[in-house]
Parts: structure tokens; C-alpha cells; sequence
């Protein structure tokens, strides 16, 4: 019996005096230690920030630091940035609205200076007798016809200014004159234009469109003082009126 209690006994004693075991209780109070002390820091690592943010100026301000949370003149900073902010926005609008008036007002519109300009230059290019002045006599294209500005002093300028200018009168009739360059194979000429607006018309109609080739007498293509002489002509005879 002795000896076999003693076998019993003897198991026993290696799994407590198991150096495994020791280390697994040993290490479970340090393992449970080391997980506070990682919370703890990540906590602390949270909390930082808000009780070490920087200041909030004019500059540096993103947005992120929550109004409350701003100071007397870190509210004033912030104010201040979003008014200069809204301030840029409504200057940006005005200048795109004020871009897109003058290009309506100088391009799209259909009595503007480059549409008026495009429509004669377009008449002059279709007209027969223009192109025999500037091409010469047999058969020619319009694309043979090129028209152009003011000369540029600058070699690479594609864009040459129309010469024109707008008036109006004591009657309120606005008077529209501009000219312009065309060259073709043979010879160059200038194109003339003088177009009149009444008082609540919308469109301007020809007075008088004219090319003149040097050498050349000058070709109309309109001519309403030519038309009324006309007209007053037809009306006598004898040297009487009888219409």
C-alpha cells in the first residue's frame, strides 16, 4: 500500500513543481498588466489632440475643430476665412457673368460686331463682281477670298481687330460703320459698311456696303442712298413730281 501511494503521490508533485505551470501563473498577472497599459496609452494618445490642438487662425484652419470648441478669436478667424471664402465665390460669379456678356454681346449676339463683320465678309466672297476684282476674270470660289482685320504687329496673331464704331444721332437712330481688309489672287481690296438701327428695331439693316480695289471704281453691294435717288428719279418727269 505504501508503495503505491507513494507512485500516486509522486505525479502529483512534478505537476505542481512543474516549472510550465510556474510560468504560466507567473505570466498571467504581467500579460493582463501589459493590456491596461496599452489601453491606457491609446487613450491617451486619443485625448492628446484635444488638450494639445493648435490654435485656429486665419491660415491654418481646415474646418475640423468642431465650432464649440473654438475659442472668442478662434471663432473670429474662422468667421473671417469664411467671408473672404464667400467673398472670392461672388467675385468669381460676377467675373464669369461679366466674360459671358461681352462674349454674347461680341460674338453670339446677331447684331454684334463679329457677327455684322462675318455676314458682309461672307456677301463679298459670294458676290460675282467682288470676285472678279479680287480674283480676276474666269471661274473662282468664295474660298479663294480671304478677309482679315487691322494689321498686327505681332507675326503669330491669328485674331485681328474690326475696326468700327457705333453712334447715334439727334433723331436716336444708331449708325454702325466699320471696314475691313479682303485679298484674293489677283488684288487686295477694302470693304466698307455703314448699317442703321431705328429706335425700338432690333436688327441692323444695310445703308451701304461697298469694296473698293485700288485702280478699280468701287463696287456696291448696297447702296440705299442710290436706291432713294432712284426712287426720286422714277417719280418726275418733266421735272415734275407725279407720285
Amino acid at each position: 500500500m505504501a508503495s503505491s501511494s507513494m507512485k500516486t503521490i509522486a505525479p502529483l508533485k512534478r505537476m505542481i513543481l512543474s516549472p510550465s505551470l510556474f510560468i504560466f501563473r507567473a505570466g498571467a498577472r504581467p500579460a493582463i498588466r501589459a493590456s491596461h497599459e496599452v489601453i491606457n496609452a491609446r487613450t491617451a494618445a486619443t485625448d492628446a489632440p484635444a488638450a494639445r490642438r493648435r490654435a485656429v487662425t486665419v491660415v491654418n484652419d481646415t474646418g475640423r475643430v468642431p465650432w464649440q470648441q473654438l475659442s472668442m478669436g478662434e471663432k473670429a478667424a474662422r468667421t473671417t476665412q469664411q467671408t473672404f471664402n464667400v467673398g472670392l465665390v461672388l467675385l468669381g460669379i460676377v467675373a464669369t457673368g461679366g466674360v459671358a456678356t461681352v462674349l454674347w454681346l461680341e460674338v453670339f449676339s446677331s447684331d454684334s460686331k463679329t457677327a455684322v463683320y462675318n455676314r458682309a465678309a461672307d456677301r463679298v466672297r459670294k458676290d460675282p463682281e467682288c470676285l472678279k476684282l479680287l480674283a480676276g476674270e474666269g471661274l473662282h470660289n468664295k474660298r479663294e477670298i480671304s478677309a482679315y482685320g487691322e494689321p498686327s504687329w505681332s507675326r503669330w496673331a491669328r485674331n485681328r481687330t474690326i475696326a468700327s464704331r457705333l453712334e447715334k444721332d439727334r433723331a436716336g437712330m444708331e449708325h454702325l460703320h466699320m471696314h475691313f481688309y479682303v485679298e484674293g489672287p489677283q488684288a487686295k481690296g477694302t470693304v466698307n459698311l455703314h448699317m442703321i438701327r431705328g429706335p425700338g428695331e432690333k436688327d441692323f439693316v444695310y445703308h451701304m456696303l461697298a469694296l473698293d480695289v485700288p485702280g478699280k471704281q468701287r463696287h456696291y453691294l448696297e447702296n440705299a442712298d442710290s436706291k432713294k435717288l432712284d426712287q426720286r428719279k422714277q417719280g418726275k418727269m418733266f421735272g415734275v413730281r407725279w407720285n
